[in-house]
């Protein structure tokens, strides 16, 4: 946990967007066991360590594990980490996770599926996975001209019923959809990431 008068990092959504002290879709993380699934540019397993959580990380890139483990010596908190598939996840034992988060990173997996299926294994029941990708209105368009140049959820982004077919099928209840514009322009025309919370059920 962050030292005595240490303001802990927010926990990330994407660049220039609204973060978790914003929208507290992770709720209190003090003693929980946290995996980030797959380690975002803001190194969201430093932020949930700075929060209390048993933060773990796994990211099949050992160059971004090494990136977040210095973030995580700078902050003096401890973090597991994994260099491991996404799927991957024997580490953990089943109903052992209380909050996954995937900060974007699930953009290039090409069996979603196999992998929510692993996330369902290790979570606690009710317990939330919270998933972001770009929003598939902004990849159809070409940088800040509002050009369509792609076909809506064709990569880098996925459809939002994409996302909510992949999570249904494997056994998750959708509970909070956000669309998050830019902070910093003026006139957003379009949100820019989707954020997705959905919870385990069953067993």
């Amino acid at each position: 946990m962050a030292h005595d008068g240490v303001v802990p990092r927010p926990i990330s959504y994407g660049p220039d967007v609204p973060d978790d002290s914003d929208l507290r879709l992770c709720g209190d993380q003090a003693g929980k066991r946290a995996l980030e699934l797959g380690i975002s540019d803001a190194c969201n397993a430093v932020a949930l360590a700075e929060h209390g959580a048993k933060a773990i990380a796994i990211d099949p890139d050992p160059q971004r594990i090494a990136q977040e483990r210095r973030a995580a010596e700078a902050a003096d908190v401890r973090v597991e980490y994994h260099n491991a598939d996404l799927a991957d996840l024997g580490f953990a034992t089943s109903a052992s996770i209380d909050l996954v988060l995937a900060a974007g990173t699930l953009v290039d997996v090409d069996d979603l599926p196999r992998v929510l299926r692993q996330v369902h294994r290790v979570l606690k029941p009710e317990c939330p996975i919270v998933v972001t990708n770009p929003h598939p209105v902004t990849t159809m368009l070409d940088g800040a001209e509002v050009v369509i140049r792609r076909r809506y959820g064709t990569p880098p982004g996925r459809s939002i019923s994409d996302l909510f077919t992949a999570l249904h099928r494997t056994n998750f209840r959708i509970d909070n959809i956000q669309e998050l514009f830019p902070i910093n322009q003026l006139t957003p025309m379009v949100p820019a990431v989707l954020v997705i919370r959905a919870r385990k059920l069953g067993v």
